[in-house]
């Protein structure tokens, strides 16, 4: 039997007293689950140990109510009562012969203890990071002891709860042992401050103290972040970030490596492609003997053997590919690589910790659906029915629901009015930066194109009377939405004037149109696609300026991590940017912009004029096919929907999960959105 080119991807590996059966290592990763939603949690992780993830880690763990994380929904050891919740999340993870690994945290200055009430702690008096208007502690002698201790007792909870891998976090900036590393935060003259031997002391007390706590019962790791990308005003992989590796190589039994802040450990792909953090981590394994796990994006196998066999990473860390695809280790191993749901790094995912709800994903409908509505992202229950299935419209909500639909066995046509398929996502992943997005689109086409239950049809506009003359049992109209050009949205509540400047639409723009310029982009959306229009023009030398409502360039982009690089990356390109103001009326080449605070006008000259604000469901077709309900029963029509933007316009991962929903309600009574598992206790 000829060898696989990715066998070296299934060779297991000790970790300290634990022997890993691959090396696929789920990195911790928030969820918005937690001690919130244990149960959620719990089958999340599950699902990933069942895909073959070798180690599958939990998100932070706070160790202490003086690093509480509310409103955030972490995980918890703050004292007893917390292990069964960690005992049943390990006794799913260990049905599947998988590592389980908690990650230990406090995060000192980064929390504000709002629902504990305790006043934070740093190693130097400061104001605390987040928008509370309170400040920490500085840490005396006593408080470090208490540090320690509570750092042993939550490694011995974690131990009692049958974990395997205990972790010791120093990293991505929020924590309180990264705090004592850094100059920036500690400013100490005692014997924990100074020099970096001093500010490296309380990480090696506490990985000495981990150690002798869970002795050969479990491994220790240590995660680090090697640089925090801010230059000399932190630590930075070829200065201080080596030297610590150096001074403690050999303590902890596994180094998981990466750069700071989350915003740059988890990059999205429109700023950083796939492996990217290689060039910041890539010296850690030449100075330990110990296996290092790193992270990158990593969905492509060859890229993964490349890493290991170039002495990179002994393990391949993720996080979102695991999100994505939690099967992508066993796809590999069984050779259906084609099949894995490659992540298309839009950080969707990073929404649900900054929200304090259950992450999403979208290519991963299931994601966060576990437990709560049953959903597994590999099995769905068979067709209740013989009856065939007409979907209209092959977007992201089309194609979702017909490839659910075929996966159960139905007969499914896919009629879509264009020459191919991908919907809004077909322009939008022309946009630079959002290549990668095209995976949603291609993974489906490709997994359809293996099914002898659907026929796709290209060019295939259809009318009302279409559809009712074919006689398919249910119907789902997926035709999508399309941008306002009125400025109607959050902030206008009615259409201003606007008659005097040309206008466009988003979709104009991204079909290659040539506004005269200066280009007034009125961003009332508050997400990705305002400023990616604005890169599109400017890179085409049309002049751009940038106008909003709100207090900064795509304020809702915080949840995904981009809004400080999206904002940056208008300022260098040299785009005036003009915040918290509307557009109240054009005239004549003259906008009215009117500040929503004091409202003063100014005026700004401008040729042209694209709101980004609001879309339109584009439900005609369905309107007209539900007018003739009455002719259903003798065509044999038994139900008609609407998914996805066609139904309300939202996010891409809305509309990928709403086509999945359908797919599974359509012969099903029950009222799916609103019908899910909720969790009041562990009873």
């Amino acid at each position: 039997m000829e060898k696989s080119p990715w066998s070296i991807l299934f060779e297991p590996v000790k970790i300290g007293p634990k022997t890993a059966k691959n090396r696929f290592y789920q990195v911790p990763h928030c969820n918005g689950m937690g001690h919130r939603w244990p149960r959620s949690m719990a089958e999340m992780r599950a699902v990933k140990a069942e895909g073959s993830w070798a180690v599958v880690c939990t998100e932070e763990c706070e160790i202490h109510p003086s690093s509480d994380l509310s409103s955030g929904a972490l995980m918890r050891l703050w004292d007893e009562s917390d292990i069964p919740t960690h005992a049943r999340m390990v006794d799913r993870i260990h049905q599947h012969d998988a590592l389980a690994a908690v990650q230990l945290v406090h995060n000192g200055f980064a929390t504000s203890n709002r629902f504990s009430r305790i006043a934070p702690i740093a190693p130097s008096a400061r104001a605390a990071r987040y928008h509370d208007p309170i400040q920490a502690r500085g840490m005396d002698r006593q408080d470090i002891k208490n540090l320690r201790y509570w750092h042993r007792e939550a490694a011995r909870r974690a131990i009692t709860a049958g974990y395997d891998i205990i972790y010791v976090y120093a990293g991505h900036n929020l924590t309180l042992l990264m705090h004592f590393l850094s100059p920036r935060y500690n400013q100490r003259r005692d014997e924990y401050g100074g020099s970096l031997k001093n500010r490296v002391r309380l990480i090696r007390e506490i990985l000495e103290d981990t150690r002798e706590i869970v002795g050969d019962r479990a491994a220790v790791a240590f995660r680090f972040a090697v640089d925090e990308l801010v230059g000399d005003a932190g630590l930075r992989c070829e200065e201080e970030g080596r030297e610590v590796v150096e001074m403690l190589a050999d303590l902890p039994d596994l180094w998981d490596v990466n750069i700071s802040d989350w915003s740059n450990d988890s990059l999205t792909s429109r700023f950083g492609p796939e492996g990217h953090q290689e060039a910041y981590i890539d010296f850690v394994k030449k100075i330990t003997d110990k296996p290092v796990v790193g992270v990158g994006r990593f969905t492509s196998p060859d890229s993964m053997v490349s890493q290991i066999r170039r002495g990179v990473l002994d393990f391949i860390g993720a996080a979102r590919p695991s999100i994505a695809d939690p099967f992508l280790p066993a796809k590999i191993r069984e050779g259906r690589v084609e099949e894995i749901r490659e992540c298309i790094g839009c950080n969707i995912c990073t929404t649900g910790d900054m929200l304090g709800v259950p992450l999403r994903c979208t290519q991963n409908p299931t994601m966060g659906e576990e437990w709560r509505k049953g959903w597994h992202p590999e099995r769905i229950e068979a067709a209740g029915s013989r009856d065939s299935i007409l979907i209209v419209g092959a977007g992201p909500a089309g194609l979702e629901c017909a490839l659910a639909l075929t996966n159960r066995g139905y007969q499914v046509v896919l009629a879509e009015k264009t020459e191919s398929c991908g919907g809004r996502l077909r322009r939008e992943a022309t946009l630079p930066g959002l290549g990668e997005w095209r995976r949603v689109i291609d993974h489906r086409i490709y997994m359809l194109s293996q099914k002898d239950n659907v026929k796709v049809y290209l060019n295939s506009g259809l009318a009302a009377q279409d559809i009712l003359d074919f006689g398919f049992g249910h119907v789902v109209i997926a035709t999508g939405s399309h941008w306002r050009t009125d400025a109607v949205g959050r902030e206008n509540h009615f259409p201003p004037d606007i008659s005097g400047a040309a206008v466009f639409s988003p979709e104009q723009i991204m079909d290659g149109a040539t506004p005269a310029g200066p280009v007034v982009i009125f961003d009332d959306d508050h997400y990705y696609l305002a400023g990616l229009l604005a890169e599109m023009l400017d890179n085409n030398g049309i002049e751009v300026i940038f106008v909003t409502p709100a207090d900064r360039v795509a304020s809702w982009a915080e949840n995904t991590l981009e809004q400080h690089k999206i904002q940056a990356g208008l300022m260098r390109r040299g785009i005036r940017i003009i915040c918290h103001h509307n557009v109240s009326h054009i005239e004549a080449g003259k906008f009215s912009l009117k500040c929503i605070y004091s409202g003063r006008e100014q005026i700004i000259d401008g040729q042209s004029f694209l709101p980004v604000t609001a879309r339109i469901p584009d439900d005609r077709l369905y309107h007209e096919v539900r007018e003739r309900q009455d002719d259903f029963r003798k065509c044999g029509i038994k139900s008609v929907t609407r998914i996805g933007d066609c139904h309300v316009p939202s996010t891409i991962a809305a509309a990928v999960y709403h086509g999945h929903l359908q797919a599974r309600q359509v012969d099903n009574p029950r009222d799916l959105w609103t019908e899910f598992r909720r969790e009041n206790n562990w009873s």
